[in-house]
């Protein structure tokens, strides 16, 4: 038998789920499609600068800054996932020195990597905001009994 979560063993009939945040959503989203990104145009470089950079070398970095670009939605419920996700931005608009498109993508990449912090931490703050207002009308409105018929 699988062995349950933490929130599985926690769980309690007309628990209220906890909302997952928007802002971890919109950032792994981010970083999930930049990892794509990446990848191939680690196969442009590889394919474009054979003769400038060592196709393993050129292989190697792609791919682990793929990897940790995945790696980091993981980090995303903690502030250093955040401070990682910013650096990674930088690493990726670097780039550019090697393919200067990625100057234009990676640029494109820090500015949704930037609307998707701000506008998730204010959906966020709305969202508790909402909830708390919610919990409190039904402190002060309880169910009324059920009449048997």
């Amino acid at each position: 038998m699988a062995r349950l979560t933490k929130a599985q063993r926690e769980w309690r009939p007309d628990m209220p789920k906890k909302r997952r945040s928007i802002k971890v959503t919109f950032c792994s989203m981010v970083l999930t499609l930049e990892a794509f990104v990446v990848f191939f145009a680690t196969l442009v470089a590889f394919g474009l600068h054979k003769d400038r950079f060592p196709q393993p070398v050129v292989l190697g970095v792609g791919l682990a800054l793929s990897l940790l670009l995945v790696l980091d939605c993981a980090l995303l419920r903690r502030p250093a996932g955040y401070a990682i996700g910013w650096i990674l931005q930088l690493v990726i608009i670097a780039t550019g020195f090697v393919e200067p498109m990625m100057f234009i993508v990676g640029l494109m990449f820090a500015l949704s990597w930037w609307y998707g912090v701000r506008t998730g931490i204010r959906l966020d703050r709305e969202n508790a905001e909402r909830d708390a207002e919610q919990a409190e009308w039904e402190r002060n409105n309880p169910p009324a009994p059920e009449q048997g018929a």
